[in-house]
């Protein structure tokens, strides 16, 4: 039987080169974000290898999950995969100088948005007594660095809710695994530093960067996997980078 994922933040990144690895092998797919434009572009695309649909909404809106997921077709109803990869960054600043207009952004969307669209998806998965929940974390999640505060305060809530996860839905037989990527070359740092493209490319000179397809092709390696093998945690870096401050920089 053909399995259906739902992917968040599958406009661009990550959200998308999973969406594309999982239409070339067959997994129906109902992608959501914010831009529509983007949505559509992607749906047409990938509809020549599988079923796709779309949703728009805010992660970080409740009201919005709860309508756009009870929308959708009857077909789509049943999610097989849960990609929890809408997330976000907004600047790098000491905790003195932070906007809290950007921690708001970051708790709401990567904490709250995480949770919002597990609560509504899950209550099918443990009916069944089977279902995916795959978290997209950082290697934040695993280290504190300079001015990471807030973002990784956020990755760290992540990390800690998909171990809550895996224990709570232990006994409904669903599976639960985190991937927390190092530096990803995607528009990331365009959104950190609220588009200022010389500093999102700094942060990537000099070495390569992991990037989006790297990551998609081991998200389709962890949810193809049979059924009872669980990779819960997975760490992914750079070979340049050793830490979230230490790189080989040419």
């Amino acid at each position: 039987m053909k399995q259906t994922a739902f992917i968040t933040g599958a406009t661009s990144g990550i959200g998308k080169a999973t969406a594309e690895i999982f239409a070339k092998n067959n997994i129906r797919l109902i992608l959501c974000g914010r831009r529509t434009e983007r949505l559509l572009e992607l749906k047409k695309a990938l509809s020549k290898l599988t079923e796709v649909t779309t949703l728009t909404f805010d992660v970080s809106k409740k009201e919005e999950v709860a309508a756009a997921i009870n929308s959708l077709p009857e077909n789509f109803k049943q999610v097989d995969i849960l990609i929890n990869n809408a997330g976000n960054a907004h600047g790098l600043s000491s905790i003195q100088d932070g906007a809290i207009d950007d921690w708001d952004a970051m708790i709401d969307i990567n904490v709250k948005g995480l949770l919002y669209v597990s609560k509504a998806i899950i209550p099918q998965m443990t009916e069944r007594n089977n279902g995916f929940i795959v978290n997209i974390g950082s290697i934040a999640a695993k280290d504190v660095y300079p001015n990471g505060n807030v973002y990784c305060a956020s990755k760290h809530a992540v990390d800690a809710l998909n171990k809550a996860m895996r224990i709570d839905l232990n006994k409904h037989n669903i599976r639960v695994s985190a991937i927390h990527p190092g530096a990803v070359e995607t528009e990331f740092s365009d959104v950190r530093f609220k588009g200022d493209t010389e500093k999102a490319k700094a942060v990537y000179a000099g070495y390569k960067a992991l990037q989006a397809e790297d990551i998609a092709d081991i998200i389709y390696f962890v949810i193809s996997r049979p059924y009872h093998v669980n990779i819960e945690d997975l760490v992914v870096y750079p070979t340049a980078q050793a830490t979230p401050t230490i790189l080989n920089r040419a």
